[in-house]
């Protein structure tokens, strides 16, 4: 099955909806990434790349880009873009790729996070042709972690002190799914 990230697909779940990047959506993503607790679970300088035109000029060219995935996820009680999903770093030869997200406030303990990543990451595998899908996800953000083993993801070891966080180190768990492992639970490896 070829794989083409050059489609951009809309992915509809009970909570939340997964598409390509609108316009309009600049102004809930600069309140997302604007959020010191995203900037820190995602490692990223805080108040980085909030500024209208670098946010105009990134997510502009979002849905052109045909060696990755970046979809918004919007929540579907209020329509409103709570954060992203994507697909990148993909390794045409070997049949995987990496895996990120991230949820604002407006979009957390909801379970919107799990169903996004369950929908990006089966699309990945029934649609794309994936073998693989593997992330980091840093020690001190365990909701990120508890959703990603809800969808299958296994942890496979650990980065040592990758990140400073003030004046502590910090490690991140690397994890993958395979498909394999998709093709029997479909996500929902508990059950």
């Amino acid at each position: 099955m070829p794989t083409d990230f050059a489609v951009k697909p809309t992915l509809t779940g009970e909570r939340v909806v997964l598409r390509p990047f609108h316009d309009d959506d600049l102004a809930a993503l600069a309140t997302v990434l604007a959020d010191p607790e995203v900037a820190r679970l995602t490692g990223s300088p805080p108040g980085e790349g909030v500024e209208p035109a670098r946010l105009r000029a990134w997510y502009g060219t979002r849905n052109s880009q045909t060696d990755r995935l970046d979809l918004a996820v919007v929540d579907r009680a209020t329509d409103v873009c709570v954060g992203e999903v994507v697909l990148n770093e993909w390794d045409r030869a070997n049949a995987g790729c990496n895996f990120r997200t991230l949820i604002g406030p407006a979009g957390r303990d909801r379970g919107l996070g799990t169903e996004a990543v369950r929908l990006v990451v089966g699309y990945g595998f029934e649609q794309l042709g994936l073998h693989r899908v593997g992330l980091e996800v840093f020690a001190f953000n365990p909701r990120a972690r508890r959703a990603y083993e809800k969808v299958g993801f296994v942890p496979e070891g650990t980065l040592r002190q990758v990140l400073r966080d003030g004046d502590d180190w910090v490690d991140a768990t690397v994890m993958s799914i395979l498909a394999p492992e998709w093709a029997r639970h479909r996500g929902h490896p508990g059950g």
